[in-house]
């Protein structure tokens, strides 16, 4: 057997997004929504489409899109590529797509809550290694909650789950396992079979069981993902080696600028330890030592001071005072 992968737009509609595979939805959303609790009894798909009823708001396009049985509505994403401002459009589908309720003569009692399902195959809070994470509305200090069912943002990161197949416990695990590694299985796993959904899930990822059409449709997008990947791939190359030219640059640039300075530096000690040997002879290599070690500051304070010396004793003295 060979399973098409789940994170494809087409793969997902398919597996999900269709009236025959509601119990797969169900059993999907129970266990990454509500830990695996059977909350979720029935529910209706929708188009995934999500146009506002108002010119200005822009469309928006979901992968899957259901309405369960208390009027919830769960917007549900697959997303392969952290692009700019993606957080912003999760937050944005769900205030739009809860908005969008109302229409002229309703009023705010006919808002229903709504929930966005968005799974990442990239990480998106590197701050914990929660795999799922829940997001509401709560008060800052105490952490009670403000209308906790009304809006909500779960988040399942793909590559923060690392079980293997051996190790799948729970059918959260098992979801999780199936939309990440489905292509890497060769049969139905046993512990897979376990869940029904499940293996009506991998049944219809069966390549063996696509269309000619649907395959090619298929094709499409793996290769429009490969292209992606691959000039993503060629942008961050790029983007390191330019980052590497001009750190050498600057690098460059800036070790010019320090030795110059450097050597600056050690010319005025070079000229300071030669008036002082006029004056004083032969120094001792603690003097040498000391003079070596002055910072610029020191430096040009030992230039203003060095015909205030009556001795080498007295040099010596205001090294020892004047030097760290």
């Amino acid at each position: 057997m060979r399973f098409i992968s789940p994170k494809t737009d087409f793969a997902f509609k398919k597996i999900f997004g269709s009236d025959e595979s509601k119990d797969i939805l169900i059993s999907f959303l129970n266990a990454m929504i509500y830990s695996g609790e059977s909350v979720i009894q029935d529910l209706e798909i929708l188009d995934p489409y999500s146009a506002g009823d108002v010119v200005e708001l822009k469309d928006t396009y979901l992968d899957v899109k259901a309405v369960l049985e208390d009027r919830t509505t769960v917007l549900i994403e697959m997303q392969i590529w952290n692009v700019e401002a993606f957080e912003k459009r999760v937050v944005y589908n769900l205030c739009k797509t809860y908005g969008n309720q109302l229409k002229s003569g309703q009023g705010y009692f006919d808002l229903n809550p709504v929930i966005a399902l968005t799974i990442t195959d990239f990480q998106l809070f590197p701050s914990t290694e929660k795999v799922i994470s829940c997001f509401y509305f709560q008060e800052k200090e105490e952490r009670f909650a403000y209308q906790e069912n009304e809006l909500k943002m779960v988040f399942v990161e793909l590559p923060k789950f690392n079980k293997q197949l051996e190790e799948l416990e729970s059918v959260i695990d098992k979801w999780i396992y199936f939309i990440k590694e489905a292509p890497s299985l060769e049969i139905i796993p046993d512990n897979l079979r376990e869940v029904p959904q499940l293996e009506k899930a991998l049944t219809i990822a069966n390549k063996a069981g696509l269309s000619v059409s649907e395959l090619e449709k298929l094709r499409k997008q793996e290769m429009v993902l490969e292209d992606t990947r691959g000039a993503l791939s060629l942008a961050q190359r790029e983007g390191i080696e330019q980052g590497i030219i001009q750190g050498i640059e600057q690098g460059i640039i800036q070790g010019i600028e320090q030795g110059i300075e450097q050597g600056r530096v050690q010319g005025e000690k070079r000229v300071i330890l030669r008036q002082l040997e006029r004056r004083f002879g032969k120094l001792t290599s603690n003097i040498i030592a000391l003079i070596e070690a002055l910072t610029n500051q020191e430096l040009e304070r030992l230039s203003e001071a060095i015909w205030d010396f009556k001795t080498s004793e007295d040099l010596l003295n205001w090294l020892q005072d004047n030097s760290n």
